[in-house]
């Protein structure tokens, strides 16, 4: 027999037996009391464990002592009605909780425990954490990738919706970039590995996971405090009601029964279950749609923003930059202009320089090479020092007749001396206007903070419809505009996804990284990761943020009122021991049904 059956064969015949103790004395006794051992035995075994360890003040402390005076005042069938619907209430909590986790749970599996590594003597089956960055892994159809890495041989079509949400086949190609936790659908690929195991794209997403368990909302913190003052508070009401009328001249069995009453009635359940639940549910559905939210407290807060800043490179554009044209100055030709340039900036991260060397694929590589964050690169390309970057970039390192031009241009210098000029161009992502258009109406107000060049940044913040430009920013310049806005704003997120915006995403409100292939310095200072490099899916984020607020809110409210009603009533004698159950398990129930809706969200709900 299954757990499942054992808990339904419990209460059913817990509860034919509280029906036939309706019947005379001592009939209902006996077959209440025995049904009452059924149903409750447990709950009966943890109060007095946690009474053994000095943890009184529990709910069932207040179970129990409720239930038992019921039988002392001669109330059989509800003492066993009270643990029966107590019972029930506490299995429906643990099937939404298993519901909730299951979308959790599948990110479990996302890590293989095998990886095929390529040896000089042939395959060897290995865990992954024996693979070491720059082996080369094999991966066939029906695997799921263990390691990071890019593609080297082979082609296939990869199933990513575990990790993006997305579940439209990803092709990959010999020099294609693979997620781990991604599926090959097809064919067999060779993959050389980009990071070791401890830094895979799927450890990461299991970080946040368990981070995301070990921290709290507000409406969570409050609970925790409510529930330390709350029942030692009940107890003591629940004291007075039993002592005090009968002292001034009232009936000792009328007055301890209502307080019974009270008791059942102010059992916290609904509260201390349902507000984490309405938090852990809307965490699950959205990893389930490639959302990764590192604590509940980073979604309340995601619900409360009304300003969100992006950075523009790789955020709102593709990052792609491609080169359009080149301006020589005297003295220098285009096709030695692009290869000196494209040699300085190969070992250069960022996107322009990963354009400008991939537009001349066949220039030489640097013998020496130093970056400037924001400015540009210094190399020595062929014996020749070459500068590269922007025009201040250049002055500042001796080149001499700088000749700036209007647009996106990367100058460039040989031996201090100008040689001209390279002009690049980045187009928006083809949902980043979409996106911050549909900001507007709700309220949040949309700014970019760029490192690029003014009237660069200007013409794409114009297509994207941002409200704001803040431009030629360095990172650290960045973190005072961002305070600067948070000072004037109730709550700001910043978006982005490359390691200069670390920073900033440390700094904000919610630091939001975009795209599962972002830098991991981004990814581990952001509160939230968005696997799709689809803004829209920002608009998920914060559907999923609003609905788990308002309905941890609305379950605050139900709860509270209706508790402060048959509590109040109680404390009267106007109440009977049906209505306090419904206040305790009935509210619970309800409460825990509400939170379930978490898991589902439209972006338009937002």
């Amino acid at each position: 027999m299954t757990e499942t059956q054992k808990f339904f064969a419990r209460i059913i015949s817990g509860g034919a037996l509280m029906c036939a103790g309706f019947g005379g004395f001592p009939l209902s006794l006996v077959c209440c009391l025995i049904g009452y051992i059924i149903v409750g035995y447990d709950v009966l075994l943890r109060a007095g464990k946690n009474i053994a360890h000095g943890r009184i003040l529990d709910e069932h402390f207040l179970m129990t002592i409720a239930s038992v005076g019921a039988f002392l005042i001669g109330e059989y069938p509800e003492a066993v009605a009270v643990m029966l619907f107590y019972q029930v209430g506490e299995y429906l909590l643990d099937q939404a909780t298993d519901h909730s986790k299951k979308d959790i749970r599948a990110l479990m599996s996302l890590r293989p425990d095998t990886a095929c590594l390529k040896t000089p003597h042939g395959e060897k089956i290995v865990a992954p954490q024996e693979v070491g960055v720059g082996d080369t892994i094999i991966c066939t159809a029906g695997q799921r990738v263990p390691l990071d890495g890019i593609v080297c041989a082979g082609a296939t079509e990869a199933d990513t919706s575990a990790l993006t949400g997305e579940a439209v086949p990803v092709l990959l190609g010999p020099g294609s970039s693979v997620l781990s936790g991604s599926v090959v659908k097809n064919g067999r690929i060779e993959v050389r590995v980009t990071r070791p195991a401890a830094e895979s794209t799927v450890e990461r997403i299991l970080r946040m996971v368990r981070d995301a368990e070990e921290k709290k909302a507000k409406p969570e913190h409050f609970i925790t405090r409510f529930a330390k003052i709350y029942t030692p508070a009940v107890v003591l009401g629940a004291a007075v009601i039993a002592v005090l009328p009968p002292l001034l001249g009232g009936v000792w069995t009328d007055w301890i029964r209502n307080a019974l009453i009270f008791l059942v009635a102010s059992c916290p359940c609904a509260l201390v279950v349902s507000i984490p639940l309405s938090f852990f549910a809307g965490i699950g559905g959205a990893a389930a749609r490639g959302i990764l939210v590192r604590g509940s407290g980073a979604l309340e807060k995601l619900a409360l923003v009304d300003t969100i800043a992006f950075d523009k490179t790789g955020t709102l554009t593709q990052g792609c930059f491609t080169v359009q044209r080149v301006v020589c100055a005297p003295g220098f030709e285009e096709n030695e202009v692009l290869k000196l340039a494209a040699g300085a900036e190969k070992a250069s991260t960022h996107p322009i320089a990963k354009g400008i060397a991939a537009y001349c694929p066949d220039a030489p590589a640097a013998e020496e090479f130093f970056e400037s964050a924001g400015g540009g690169v210094r190399a020595c390309v062929q014996a020749r020092q070459v500068l590269v970057g922007s025009a201040a970039f250049l002055r500042e390192n001796g080149a001499a007749e700088v000749r700036e031009s209007p647009g996106a241009a990367v100058y460039v210098a040989v031996d201090r001396q100008y040689a001209g000029c390279i002009f690049v161009r980045d187009v928006l992502k083809p949902t980043s206007a979409q996106t911050v258009l549909a900001l507007k109406p709700r309220g949040i107000r949309s700014v970019m903070l760029s490192g690029d060049r003014p009237e660069i940044a200007r013409k794409i913040a114009q297509e994207a419809g941002i409200d704001a430009v803040h431009a030629g920013l360095l990172p650290d310049q960045k973190v005072s505009c961002l305070e600067e806005l948070m000072h004037n704003s109730r709550g700001v997120a910043f978006v982005g996804d490359g390691i200069n915006d670390a920073p900033v995403l440390a700094r904000a409100d919610v630091g939001i990284a975009m795209g599962g292939m972002g830098a991991d310095a981004a990814i581990e200072a952001a509160d939230i990761v968005v696997m799709q490099d689809d803004l829209k899916t920002l608009l998920t984020a914060r559907a999923y943020a609003k609905k788990t607020r308002r309905i941890a809110m609305q379950n605050i409210v139900i709860a509270i009122a209706v508790k402060a009603g048959v509590l109040g009533l109680s404390a009267f004698g106007l109440a009977n021991v049906w209505e306090a159950v419904f206040a305790d398990v009935g509210v619970a129930v309800i409460c825990i049904f509400n939170a379930m809706r978490a898991r589902r969200v439209r972006e338009e709900q937002n």
